[in-house]
C-alpha cells in the first residue's frame, strides 16, 4: 500500500466524499479515487462508505491507496514534432495514434517516453505522467503544452482551470448542421449503460464546447470546437448528444462512417501565458495529412 492519507471534515467539507475527495486530493484522477470508494479503501470514521456519502463536521476520512502497478518508464527514442520549446515548456505537436502517457495496456511507445529521452519534465504528475498538464486521445492528433520544470506545471495547470487558455479543434462530423455556430453546455460522466463510455449524464461534471461550421458537404460537416472546459471525450460526447457524432470514431460514432484509424479530430490552436514571462503564447498546426486528404476526397464526391 502507498502512504495513507487522512483527513478531518471542518464546515467547508460537508458535502458528499466523492467531490470533496476530488478536490482536496487532487493529485489523483477522480477515477482512481472512485475505485478507493467503491473498493473500501476510503473509510469513514473506520467504515466504509459510498461515493454519494454526505461528510459532516468531525468526521475522520482515512485513505489508504493501493500501491500504482510498477511500470518501468523509460526514456525512448521517438521522433517528435515540436512546435515551440524553451527552458520552462513545450508545444508538441502529438501524431494520430500515440498514446500520451503510459497506463495499463500501453507500458511503453508513448509521448511521455519520447519526451524524456528528449528533456527532463515536471514531477508534480507522479511518475507516468511527468510534464503531462492535459491530454488528448490516443486517435486525436494535435497540439500538446508539456511543463519542463514545476513552476511551469503549476502555471499552466492555474491557467486550463481558471479558463483563460485557448484551446480550438477541428472536427469532422456525420450529418449537416443547419446553424452556422452554437454552444453545447451539457455535463458529462461515465455511461451509466456502457462503463467504456462517457455520456452527457445529468449527474456529470460541467462541461461546454462552443462550435462554428467551417464547411458543408452533403452527409458531412467540418466543424471548429473551442473548449471551455476539458473533460473526458467532451468534444466527442457533446457533437453526438446533438446528433452528429465524429466521422470515424469507433467509440461513438455510427458503424457505417469514414474510414481511417479513429476519429477525425485534430487540436489545431493552443494559446497560453509563458508561465515565467506572462507573455501570451498562440500556436497553430495545420490538419494532418490523412484528415487533409479525406477532406479534399469529400470536395470530389460529396459536395453540396
Amino acid at each position: 500500500m502507498a502512504d495513507t492519507l487522512k483527513l478531518t471534515v471542518d464546515d467547508t467539507l460537508t458535502r458528499r466524499i466523492d467531490k470533496v475527495l476530488a478536490h482536496q486530493f487532487n493529485q489523483f484522477s477522480r477515477s482512481h479515487l472512485q475505485k478507493w470508494i467503491v473498493d473500501g479503501n476510503v473509510r469513514v470514521n473506520g467504515q466504509p462508505v459510498k461515493p454519494k456519502y454526505k461528510l459532516a463536521v468531525g468526521d475522520q476520512v482515512v485513505i489508504e491507496p493501493e500501491a500504482p502497478q510498477k511500470v518501468d518508464l523509460t526514456p525512448e527514442k521517438i521522433p517528435l514534432d515540436i512546435v515551440y520549446e524553451d527552458d520552462d515548456v513545450i508545444v508538441v505537436n502529438k501524431p494520430q495514434g500515440m498514446v500520451v502517457h503510459p497506463a495499463p495496456g500501453h507500458p511503453d511507445h508513448t509521448l511521455v517516453n519520447a519526451l524524456l529521452y528528449h528533456s527532463p519534465l515536471s514531477t508534480i504528475n507522479g511518475e507516468f505522467r511527468p510534464g503531462i498538464v492535459h491530454r488528448i486521445d490516443k486517435d486525436t492528433s494535435g497540439l500538446l503544452m508539456v511543463a519542463k520544470n514545476d513552476l511551469a506545471h503549476r502555471s499552466l495547470a492555474a491557467q486550463l482551470k481558471a479558463k483563460t487558455n485557448q484551446r480550438e479543434y477541428v472536427a469532422l462530423v456525420h450529418g449537416v448542421i443547419k446553424q452556422d455556430a452554437g454552444t453545447i453546455d451539457a455535463p458529462i460522466g461515465r455511461s451509466k449503460k456502457d462503463r467504456k463510455k462517457q455520456a452527457v449524464v445529468s449527474d456529470g461534471r460541467h462541461a461546454v464546447t462552443h462550435f462554428k461550421v467551417l464547411r458543408r458537404f452533403r452527409h458531412y460537416t467540418l466543424v471548429s470546437c473551442r473548449l471551455e472546459t476539458g473533460r473526458t471525450h467532451q468534444i466527442r460526447v457533446h457533437m453526438k448528444s446533438i446528433g452528429h457524432p465524429l466521422a470515424g470514431d469507433p467509440l461513438y460514432g455510427p458503424r457505417k462512417t469514414l474510414p481511417g484509424r479513429g476519429q477525425y479530430l485534430h487540436a489545431r490552436l493552443l494559446g497560453f501565458k509563458h508561465p515565467r514571462t506572462g507573455k501570451d503564447l498562440v500556436f497553430t498546426a495545420p490538419l494532418p495529412e490523412y484528415f487533409q486528404q479525406m477532406l479534399d476526397k469529400l470536395k470530389k464526391t460529396d459536395s453540396n
